[in-house]
């Protein structure tokens, strides 16, 4: 039976304001110019200090919102014009961050540029005496190999796939002979199906170019032994191939001057070419911390004048019933840019305070660049310091990046769980990954440490952890196990 009474709830939810300051503290600052561009592209009432081309536009606003008769009484209106008038105050961020003079450089973003592998296979193959047929599967085959140079896909289902999107009507055989022609292209290795076949064709290309050195031996370690060499069991492959330990040292010297992966090396100019635009700076001055804010390509935002004239002039009559929606549009902009401004501000606030909160709990670390020194931290400490709530810590956490006297670093790294040392001290976790690191280094290459014996080690350092956990560090520290590690 259906029946109607009277309920009260308490419900929490974010209003717009909150939602887009939420929004704007994940965003870095190498994103940040260009999230602005995009709010002023769709909200006509921000612009930029130097963007006066909206003024122009108030003439044309005017004589369109005031050539009606028909008025209505706006006394009941529900908003107050004086509020839309007093726009020309600077807004705060830009005094306390942007107070830049005209003789400060002015940095922008940096874009690399550079040729891709696939590129310059494309170029090759254009190079070759092919119909058009079979250049249209060259293409596809370059399409298909990934970004280390490989081809992943098997040929029949290339050939599938030819058939039904480009209605072209191939084989195995013919396939295998256009990948064989991309395989002699640069660079060398490129189109390989797996690991061995690409080391191969590095060490053919080599004998067929009549190398200084004689790439035999690898050749034939690769070749008939490449699951040993994978391995590390060296015994059984000078026992087999019958050579001595010098020998196998030389060859594995050769094998691993080659490129496993000849794709990514044409993009490594590019690669090398991409910076990091810092979110935060910190310096040491006068043996003391200063933290500063990187505002750089961060334009200076205000509300439209020409929006402003227009509430102006209807404050000054009494607007007709057809300037009604032009009116709640006009001041509907000018909200949401005063929104905008006051999260841009916000923003500042947020990641100053949060990064003055971590500056100051791992003070040691950011003084003397020492690994060790750093101390257990995690979302909630922060939290509690700059009294925020955890997911506000760790939007501003994630994906940014502080610059210190000592390299630039993800604000994220500084976290840390907490590990007890036999004396009842709290450590870092990333304190015992630096030691475990150091340990390795410090190992003899020909017998690596286990993962048992580095337990024990850090046991006698005062670190009591199992070994369970002494992998699961080696793992996140990118370590491959001691098998591995091993060197003649």
């Amino acid at each position: 039976m259906l029946n109607q009474r009277l309920q009260q709830k308490l419900i929490q939810k974010l209003s717009p304001q909150q939602i887009l300051l939420m929004k704007l503290l994940q965003v870095p600052t190498v994103a940040l110019e260009q999230r602005i561009k995009q709010e002023i592209e769709e909200n006509p009432a921000l612009e930029m200090e130097e963007d006066h081309g909206a003024d122009e536009q108030q003439d044309e606003f005017g004589d369109e919102f005031g050539n009606e008769e028909e008025e209505y009484d706006n006394q009941d209106d529900e908003f107050d014009f004086d509020d839309y008038l007093d726009d020309d105050d600077i807004p705060d961020y830009r005094t306390n961050i942007s107070n830049r003079s005209p003789d400060d450089p002015h940095y922008e973003i940096p874009f690399a540029g550079g040729q891709s592998f696939q590129e310059l296979l494309i170029q090759q193959l254009g190079f070759r005496n092919l119909d058009e047929r079979k250049h249209k599967i060259g293409l596809y085959v370059i399409g298909n190999l990934d970004d280390a140079g490989y081809l992943s896909r098997s040929v029949e289902a290339m050939a599938d796939d030819l058939l039904f999107t480009a209605n072209i009507k191939t084989n195995k055989r013919e396939l295998l002979e256009i990948l064989k022609l991309i395989q002699d292209f640069d660079p060398p290795g490129v189109g390989a199906r797996n690991l061995q076949e690409c080391l191969l064709l590095q060490l053919r290309r080599m004998k067929l170019e009549q190398s200084e050195q004689d790439v035999s031996l690898p050749l034939m370690i690769i070749e008939r032994f490449f699951n040993e060499f994978t391995k590390k069991h060296y015994d059984k492959i000078i026992r087999r191939a019958e050579i001595t330990e010098d020998q196998l040292k030389e060859a594995l010297n050769q094998i691993l001057k080659l490129n496993p992966k000849p794709g990514e090396s044409m993009s490594e100019r590019v690669k090398d070419q991409q910076y990091i635009i810092p979110d935060f700076i910190i310096q040491i001055i006068d043996g003391e911390l200063d933290l500063t804010l990187s505002s750089r390509n961060t334009p200076e935002l205000r509300v439209s004048r020409s929006y402003a004239n227009m509430l102006e002039s209807f404050a000054r009559k009494s607007p007709t019933k057809s300037d009604r929606e032009a009116l709640m549009f006009v001041r509907q902009k000018i909200d949401s840019a005063k929104w905008f401004i006051e999260a841009i501000k916000q923003r500042y606030d947020t990641l100053y305070r949060t990064m003055n909160a971590i500056m100051k709990y791992q003070k040691e670390y950011f003084l003397t660049g020492d690994e060790t020194t750093l101390r257990p931290m995690i979302l909630k400490d922060i939290a509690e310091i700059v009294k925020l709530d955890i997911s506000t810590i760790s939007r501003v956490a994630n994906s940014k990046y502080v610059q210190t006297p000592f390299g630039t670093f993800l604000l994220k790294s500084f976290f840390s769980e907490a590990l007890q040392t036999d004396e009842g001290e709290e450590v870092s976790t990333r304190e015992v990954k630096k030691i475990l690191s150091d340990l390795i280094e410090a190992e003899k290459k020909n017998r690596p440490h286990t993962d048992e014996q580095l337990t024990r080690l850090l046991k006698e350092k005062g670190y009591n952890i199992a070994r369970r956990t002494v992998a699961k560090y080696r793992e996140q520290l990118s370590i491959p196990v001691a098998r591995l590690r091993k060197e003649l």
